[in-house]
């Protein structure tokens, strides 16, 4: 047996000790951290890509042109290798579509950097934030904002392919088509990782939130006594209602000394008086 195997056996009975529930989320929170980071980064390097939609037109037998281009600009290339890139001139000619892809893709790329930040300060690894609790709840937010990044790009990449496709099809369509391009398949891959990565993690973090948060709002149980145990006795308190003197003594006991002082007094001075009376 393996050094692992025995660190996961009980050393009583020699069985298989499974792993804790905050063992497992840590797990699966450095798991769905690396996915979505590099859906994140396969979703940014659509932006630069050249090569959203191209086409290829062939003039003569030796020369031929390709078209391609991205949301920003348009390009040209010929069999030579010589290419050349014009970028869109009027961003209010453009068609509502373009306007919104772009968006969505900005947006994602927003949203996945600040997921980033979230699930990096919530993990249970990174030890940055606070209590188990709020690090669940920074841990979530995160999630949700890599699933909502995931969710945005998708449909910019597929509403941008299904119009190239629909083109594309389309008998009545009379100006050049163009297919999909790579840069739409890198971004369709990248949304994948976001929110399948972005899912799991926010039930995960989700989950233990809300076990934390209840054994935190557990009210304590409270046990009657048994039958054979006898309740304690009661104890009286007397209040001492008399300060002590100077001497030591208290101020009752001061008062009822002179008080028999005086009677002690009284009784002897009626004995004189009754003795001179007899003589």
């Amino acid at each position: 047996m393996g050094q692992c195997d025995d660190i996961h056996k009980d050393r009583r009975g020699g069985a298989h000790i499974p792993p804790s529930f905050g063992t497992v989320v840590m797990y699966m929170e450095i798991g769905c951290f690396v996915v979505c980071v590099s859906g994140w980064i396969l979703v940014c390097s659509t932006m630069p890509t050249e090569i959203w939609t191209w086409s290829e037109v062939e003039s003569i037998v030796l020369t031929s042109s390709n078209y391609f281009s991205n949301l920003w600009k348009d390009c040209v290339s010929d069999s030579t290798g010589v290419s050349d890139c014009k970028g869109i001139p009027s961003m209010f000619g453009l068609n509502w579509d373009i306007h919104m892809c772009r968006a969505l893709i900005i947006i994602s790329i927003i949203l996945g950097f600040f997921g980033a930040i979230l699930v990096l300060v919530g993990m249970k690894c990174t030890k940055i934030g606070g209590s188990e609790v709020a690090n669940a709840r920074v841990t979530f937010a995160g999630g949700m904002n890599y699933l909502v990044s995931g969710l945005c790009s998708m449909i910019a990449f597929s509403y941008y392919g299904n119009k190239i496709r629909a083109e594309f099809q389309d008998p009545n369509f009379r100006a050049q088509k163009f297919e999909i391009g790579v840069a739409v398949y890198i971004g369709w891959g990248g949304s994948t990782l976001l929110v399948i990565g972005g899912l799991i993690c926010s039930v995960f973090a989700g989950k233990e939130a809300c076990q934390s948060s209840s054994k935190n709002k557990q009210m304590p149980v409270y046990k009657l006594p048994d039958a054979d145990v006898a309740p304690p006795a009661k104890q009286t308190y007397r209040p001492v209602s008399t300060a002590l003197t100077e001497g030591g003594e208290s101020r009752e006991s001061k008062t009822s000394r002179v008080s028999s002082e005086t009677r002690r007094s009284g009784s002897s001075s009626k004995t004189l008086s009754s003795l001179n009376v007899y003589v």
